[in-house]
């Protein structure tokens, strides 16, 4: 009889050898294309590339990039600078792991039937189809998104949801993944996207560190949400409101009634409500209820509370409270959000 511990080596040889070595990944552009789409991605590709390759000097490199667009040579983008595509879009061959459309002044390419009808072929034989930021509109308009989960930049929810009903959107996310298919938020969400490519392929010590040289979180503060309460605090022009919101995001185990924020303020409760919600395009008591979820998923991704201790540091009334709350933003519960998006060492 053999040596199972043999058999199960054999085995493990078996199946790592069958995946490709090096992971081809094509990135679409087009005119008036965001370059920061392009760029933030490609960069986080060659920066794991670089990584692994150092610390496996005799190993081929992960990653092998090209950019494609409808014909080779530079392509201007919405900034007026130039990218040169390697080589027209329909020349590409082969096997393609990852294939990324970036985002920009999406409309003509959107429009374009021979873009349309070569992403809807090609996706057929990609490893994992993503988008950066509004190249969602582009995979819409192809039907690549019927009955799937998606999200896009949050300028461009309302337009996107009405446009293609048969998505899912996710109007919070930083990306989605449903399934093979992948898409961003706005512009350096496209960095967030490409980093959680690079984990599941290479690990979490490999992303951390293409993070660690591009200066970026690999996680970053606010998690996997597109609101940020303390830029809509920053967002807001100087005055009453714009302190208040700033104190909100640091009090949120404080009394936030209506009647107490608007004490804050010397106005009536009516007066504060009416010109709170023109300011911030909520009401105060949903600009809290964000601003506590916010400082909730931060704590879940970072921290090792119990739930409850987690619901009463941001001001919901309890754990039960805090999962409802969970639920109706996000169709999650707080402890498998806590498993999906925990930082990770």
């Amino acid at each position: 009889m053999s040596n199972p511990s043999s058999r199960r080596t054999t085995v493990t040889r078996l199946v790592t050898t069958r995946e490709p070595r090096t992971k081809r990944i094509a990135v679409l552009i087009y005119e008036g294309t965001q370059s920061l789409d392009v760029i933030g991605p490609v960069e986080v590709f060659a920066g794991a590339s670089q990584h692994f390759c150092e610390l496996n000097p005799n190993a081929p490199p992960p990653y092998a990039i090209e950019i494609v667009a409808a014909c080779s040579g530079p392509v201007r983008m919405s900034s007026g600078v130039h990218i040169c595509a390697n080589r027209p879009y329909t020349s590409l061959r082969g096997n393609i792991d990852t294939l990324i459309v970036s985002g920009g002044e999406v409309h003509q390419a959107a429009k374009d039937r021979q873009v349309r009808a070569w992403l809807q072929s090609t996706a057929r034989r990609v490893r994992r189809l993503a988008s950066v930021c509004t190249g969602a509109f582009i995979l819409g308009e192809a039907g690549l998104l019927n009955g799937r989960r998606a999200t896009t930049h949050w300028l461009g929810i309302a337009q996107f949801r009405k446009r293609y009903p048969r998505v899912e959107v996710e109007s919070d996310a930083i990306f989605v993944r449903d399934g093979n298919l992948y898409t961003s938020a706005g512009v350096t969400a496209g960095i967030d996207l490409a980093l959680a490519l690079v984990e599941e392929d290479l690990g979490h010590a490999v992303a951390l560190q293409v993070a660690r040289r591009l200066v970026v979180f690999l996680k970053r503060p606010g998690g996997q949400s597109q609101f940020s309460s303390h830029l809509e605090a920053q967002a807001v022009a100087n005055g009453p409101l714009r302190d208040l919101r700033e104190w909100i995001v640091e009090h949120l185990d404080s009394n936030l009634s209506v009647e107490a924020l608007a004490a804050r303020t010397a106005m009536s409760p009516r007066n504060f409500a009416r010109v709170f919600l023109r300011q911030s395009g909520m009401t105060p008591a949903k600009y809290v209820e964000r601003a506590r979820l916010d400082a909730a998923r931060r704590r879940l991704e970072n921290e090792g509370l119990s739930l409850e201790e987690v619901a009463d540091r941001c001001g919901f009334a309890s754990a039960e409270h805090m999962r409802r709350t969970f639920l109706r933003h996000l169709r999650v519960v707080p402890m498998d959000y806590r498993r999906r998006f925990r930082a990770v060492g």
